[in-house]
């Protein structure tokens, strides 16, 4: 798992479907990396967030079939970035 922020929503009108109709954010990590991940919590920009990742990721969104190799497990109630 990582702690990541998101930092907006990415909109893809044609998927595979294996996306089926997921929430997709784009999140930055504490060194600036951009990543797109399946949302099934409903983060908005700005929360601070956990991920899966690999195919921990389809388990974690609730479909082991679904194509994703990150999804946001949950969103950071309480959390200092700095230590």
């Amino acid at each position: 798992m990582e702690i990541m922020q998101v930092v907006g929503s990415l909109v893809c009108t044609h998927r595979v479907p294996g996306l089926g109709h997921w929430n997709l954010r784009v999140l930055r990590t504490g060194k600036g990396k951009l990543s797109v991940a399946v949302d099934p919590v409903g983060a908005s920009p700005g929360n601070w967030v956990f991920t899966a990742s690999g195919s921990a990721a389809r388990f974690a969104c609730g479909d082991p079939e679904a194509h994703t190799d990150l999804t946001i497990g949950g969103i950071i109630d309480h959390w200092s970035p700095d230590g």
